[in-house]
């Protein structure tokens, strides 16, 4: 009887560490998922090289939120996942500036320059690729239009 019971509390103790064994290995293992995600959150690469960058086209409509956003670029290769695109978007600055537009994307971009090109409006697409009008002839000309703050060019009007 005594020998019975020693067994039966061997065995409830064995299967006790036996449940937080599997217990501390699936927070283990929950833990590195978690923190691998985290992580390409910030640091997810492009899908391609700059030098191996296929060019596709992706059309944004007004309806489309963050998750059909994804999951289409998901489709075309331009990502590799959705939920992380999902996440990015929403951590970013650009969440709510997507603009509607049909869009041509490289595999070599990342997430964030994607986010960038689908944000910006018009306007700043056409600053960023025109050439200044006049360039200031001379170097002392350059630096009198450094020096000039907003204060002292008011005080001259």
């Amino acid at each position: 009887m005594i020998a019975r019971k020693i067994v039966l509390k061997m065995i409830s103790i064995g299967v006790s560490l036996l449940i937080l064994l599997l217990l501390a290995i699936g927070f283990y293992q929950g833990g590195k998922a978690a923190y691998d995600f985290g992580y390409r959150v910030f640091t997810e690469p492009a899908v391609d090289l700059p030098e191996e960058g296929e060019d596709k086209v992706v059309s944004v409509t007004k309806d489309m939120g963050a998750k059909k956003l994804g999951d289409t670029l998901a489709r075309k290769g331009l990502i590799r996942d959705a939920n992380l695109f999902v996440l990015q978007l929403g951590l970013s600055s650009y969440s709510k500036r997507i603009k509607e537009g049909t869009y041509t994307l490289s595999t070599s971009m990342t997430a964030q320059e994607m986010m960038q090109v689908m944000s910006a409006s018009e306007a700043e697409t056409e600053t960023e690729t025109e050439e200044p009008a006049s360039e200031p002839a001379s170097e002392t000309e350059a630096e009198a239009e450094t020096e000039d703050g907003p204060e002292e060019q008011a005080e001259e009007k």
